[in-house]
């Protein structure tokens, strides 16, 4: 009987460490989807409604490496010379003129009609811990979908989000629906990612985020493109931003 037993735990503790193992495959599978290479370059536009009518748009190239580092520069003309610098879980925003960074929280970087922190964020595996909750049909362009739904707990200082109500495509693990938690427990966002095809591949080419808090806003990002490309160590410098006006990137 006890080694019945035994041999009943061991099983039980052998699935639930695959089962894990499988949810966080899941996650890095959705973020190829997002972002397939360590270094690149991500050119977003982000397009502004206020009661479903365009109110503007704003464009940003956004520069990432491994360790959770990405550098944001701001590319519309009236946003011209600011930046935004993430290294793990500390940010600095630089404004145009201002001598020295800006140390910012991670709340703030979620701040702004076009929320930067939603800009530069395209992976999930990094600042989340993942557990399958359950399984859902979602209706997508009129067809039925079945989904695994992960819950995602933030396990970094620097992730935007408390949690995160992720629904993935059962066959594919394709992002469809998010649901963005703030750390209050608060909903904030609903997030909706369109597929499409990117050097013939599989991608998620916008993503589209319905304010829960303020109902009547919307915003679409849109990646118009994503390359591999590295910058050298002195970007990710906060003073070396402060002198340099960066407008080649």
């Amino acid at each position: 009987m006890l080694k019945f037993i035994l041999l009943t735990l061991c099983l039980y503790v052998f699935s639930m460490h695959s089962l894990a193992n499988d949810v966080s495959q899941m996650i890095k599978n959705a973020d190829a989807y997002r972002l397939d290479t360590d270094f690149s370059k991500v050119v977003a536009l982000v397009k502004l409604y206020r009661n479903e009518v365009l109110d503007k748009t704003r464009q940003y190239n956004v520069y990432t490496r491994p360790e959770r580092e990405s550098l944001v520069v701001f590319k519309s003309p009236v946003e011209a010379g600011q930046k935004m610098l993430m290294l793990d879980d500390n940010y600095w925003l630089v404004m145009p003129k201002s001598r020295r960074p800006i140390r910012i929280t991670p709340m703030q970087k979620l701040l702004g009609e076009a929320s930067v922190g939603d800009i530069s964020t395209l992976t999930w595996s990094g600042d989340y811990s993942a557990t399958l909750t359950g399984h859902e049909a979602l209706t997508i362009n009129g067809q039925s979908v079945q989904t695994n739904l992960l819950s995602l707990k933030s396990v970094t200082q620097g992730a935007g989000y408390g949690r995160i109500e992720l629904w993935l495509a059962a066959k594919t693990d394709f992002p469809l629906k998010a649901e963005l938690y703030l750390r209050s427990g608060k909903l904030a966002k609903q997030a909706l990612f369109e597929q499409g095809e990117r050097e013939g591949r599989l991608r998620v080419v916008s993503m589209t985020l319905l304010d829960k808090i303020q109902p009547t806003k919307k915003t679409v990002i849109e990646y118009q493109q994503i390359t591999s490309h590295q910058l050298a160590d002195k970007f990710y410098i906060p003073a070396f931003l402060t002198r340099n006006a960066l407008s080649e990137l």
